[in-house]
């Protein structure tokens, strides 16, 4: 079964974690009882210029991301709450580990002993390499088995740090807030995935596939812990000084001016002008994303502003329009959306940080600010604008086909049978997985109340039906009867089966108040006595 498989595996990969840490993980000089020591020789005078006193506030705005924003972002589903928070939790503890790996072999191999030195840094680009495996795992929310998310996430950290290499270390290129190494890469690699796992018969979930008032909520929560932490991301590991000051405020006007444009667009394109949940919880914190590669740049305030304008238009019509369209005619399941999140606007992102670079000016930026700004020392120190917008370019497209031909290759491995994807009917539900105790009450009895009593009380909003005269056992009535029992007419409102809680004659007719979950809608039919 699913489950002798996920113990398997957890024990199994953290075993080998255990070994791998104990061969090559060794701590950095910053963090070695070495370091009073080192910090005499180097003539540093207080402990407080370790570097953790400098980025562990980076670090914990950021680590907040990761396991509250990200999961709670994606609990929009009214029956995947536990999938999306404990699935999400599983699979960043796992990543973190194996990207200290991973990019401890590209970026801190000490060659004199073979070993890797880590600290706060990387603690930090830990979290970077997880985000790109949250981003594609928001593609096949409530779609995959916990195993096929551990090998998902084993694959996909072990191509981010590749990826990486080559657009940071090899072509050199600059991304400070990862719109391409992290989002573009994370979103086109979970759109591939979910390609090669296209279902024909979702809509055997469809009932699963919507929110409730209350996971709206949860779900918004996510929104805001991203929202405001979202300069810390993109600052997090720039260097100390104007450029760190630099990312933080070009990312804060950003996202203030893309709330804006997607509440207008929101209204501007919903009946009645009212706005959708879906575009406020997402699409607001698209200029954060855009906006990364360009954040230690000087794109100059209004810039900023410009660029979280445009994106909240583009990434509230994807939600409209694009969305649809790909699950119609690409056969692109895109669960959570992240095609408008990520992809669309990493890619933004990536183009405007191209443009900046190759406009960049010594009277803009000043002669040791642009060499300090672009890194041009070493081989790159002849290296001139228009020359580094190219290298800007060259890493977008290196992003998009890796997530492209990454996502392909694993999700030809994730179609094999023995990692236990779940059935059609069982998408999108937690309790196929998880011990939910109370749930099957809520799902069952608190899904659909036949009340059969004086006509006012069918006609009762929702929140009334505690005055009800009787109800009756619901939950012993509900295990007697047989699903959907045919009743006419009438309004379905996604619900899983149908109860008849309790009947009281009225004259041969019995008015019915069919409630879903969450009391979020109610219609009102009769039936025959």
């Amino acid at each position: 079964g699913a489950w002798r498989r996920i113990i398997y595996i957890c024990i199994v990969w953290q075993t080998a974690m255990i070994i791998l840490f104990g061969v090559f993980i060794r701590y950095n000089e910053e963090s070695d009882t070495h370091w009073i020591e080192q910090r005499k020789a180097k003539n540093i005078s207080s402990d407080v210029e370790n570097d953790f006193y400098y980025r562990y506030p980076s670090f914990q705005d950021v680590h907040v991301m990761i396991f509250v924003g990200f999961g709670f972002l994606m609990t929009f589903l009214k029956r995947y709450s536990f999938g999306a928070v404990g699935y999400n939790f599983l699979i960043a503890s796992f990543g973190l580990q194996w990207a200290l790996l991973m990019q401890g072999w590209f970026h801190s191999l000490d060659y004199s002993d073979g070993k890797i030195k880590i600290g706060i840094e990387n603690m930090i680009n830990a979290d970077f390499c997880v985000a790109g495996c949250l981003i594609a795992y928001g593609a096949v929310l409530g779609k995959v088995s916990a195993v096929q998310l551990l090998v998902m996430t084993l694959f996909g950290i072990t191509l981010f740090a590749v990826e990486e290499y080559i657009i940071l270390d090899l072509i050199h290129a600059r991304d400070a807030g990862g719109s391409m190494v992290i989002h573009t890469f994370g979103a086109y690699y979970g759109l591939s995935i979910s390609w090669m796992l296209y279902r024909p018969n979702l809509n055997q979930s469809d009932r699963l596939q919507g929110s409730v008032y209350h996971s709206d909520v949860f779900a918004m929560i996510g929104t805001l812990f991203l929202w405001m932490f979202w300069p810390s991301f993109n600052s997090a590991v720039t260097d100390h000084g104007d450029g760190q000051h630099r990312a933080a405020l070009n990312t804060y006007l950003a996202l203030a001016s893309t709330v804006l444009t997607t509440v207008a667009i929101s209204s501007l394109f919903q009946k009645h002008g009212k706005l959708d949940m879906v575009h406020i919880q997402n699409s607001t914190l698209a200029g954060g994303v855009a906006v990364g590669t360009a954040a230690e740049f000087m794109l100059m305030p209004y810039g900023s502003l410009i660029v979280g304008f445009c994106c909240g238009i583009i990434s509230t019509l994807g939600y409209v329009y694009l969305t649809p369209f790909m699950e119609k005619h690409l056969k692109i399941q895109d669960t959570c959306g992240i095609h408008n999140l990520h992809a669309m606007p990493g890619v933004i992102g990536g183009i405007v940080g191209a443009i900046t670079a190759a406009t960049a000016t010594e009277s803009v930026y000043g002669v040791e600010g642009l060499r300090n700004t672009f890194d041009f020392d070493g081989d790159f120190k002849d290296t001139v604008p228009t020359r580094q917008g190219g290298l800007q370019a060259a890493a977008l497209c290196v992003a998009i086909c890796f997530g492209v031909g990454g996502g392909i290759l694993v999700g030809c491995i994730l179609r094999l049978p023995i990692w236990g994807d779940p059935a059609d009917d069982n998408c999108f539900d937690d309790e196929p997985y998880w011990e939910v105790g109370a749930f099957v009450v809520e799902r069952v009895a608190i899904s659909v109340l036949l009340v059969a009593a004086k006509p006012r009380f069918a006609q009762a909003p929702c929140h009334s039906l505690q005055f009800l005269p009787f109800v009756g056992n619901i939950y012993s009535w509900c295990r007697m009867l047989p699903p959907r029992p045919a009743v006419s007419p009438v309004t379905r409102c996604g619900l899983d089966w149908w109860i008849l809680c309790s009947v009281l004659s009225m004259k041969g007719r019995s008015p019915v108040l069919f409630v879903d979950e969450g009391f979020s809608h109610y219609s009102v039919c009769s039936s025959s006595k």
